[in-house]
């Protein structure tokens, strides 16, 4: 297993209510539109499609890309798994409170590859997971 992670970020959300609004994934479903598309990195991240348990898009180079949640451990993590992939991940988000009203995540990405699959897709695996946490760093966590 390869590891990635996320840059840790930071949200002026209390930890519960971005734990609430992540451990439901049909909630992502209204950022489909949000989600900036990058030329320069060749990396984008098209039609979203999420239930509460799963989440599904179009990662281009990386193809169809969906996940379900497989554990929540109520306000600190959300533990994923691939349900559908060209390579077989575990991803899951930390959440960690930095006060009463502010709090702080991080994505962990465990990706089972090759010696030769991790060269090909270390990059764009890299850019996506930076994307989906720049992301969630930038959505309101109130609804």
């Amino acid at each position: 297993m390869k590891r990635y992670e996320s840059q840790i970020k930071f949200v002026a959300w209390p930890q519960e209510n971005v734990y609430n609004r992540l451990s439901d994934l049909s909630n992502l479903q209204s950022l489909a539109g949000a989600i900036p598309q990058s030329e320069s990195e060749k990396i984008s991240i098209k039609d979203l499609q999420a239930t509460r348990d799963q989440v599904s898009c179009e990662v281009s180079p990386l193809g169809r890309l969906a996940l379900g949640i497989v554990s929540r451990e109520p306000f600190k993590c959300i533990k994923f798994e691939t349900l559908q992939s060209p390579i077989r991940m575990t991803m899951w988000i930390q959440i960690l409170p930095t006060t009463a009203e502010s709090s702080k995540f991080k994505i962990t990405v465990d990706a089972d590859l090759n010696m030769f699959m991790a060269k090909m897709v270390e990059k764009p695996l890299t850019q996506a997971i930076g994307k989906i946490a720049d992301l969630l760093s930038n959505i309101p966590y109130n609804e």
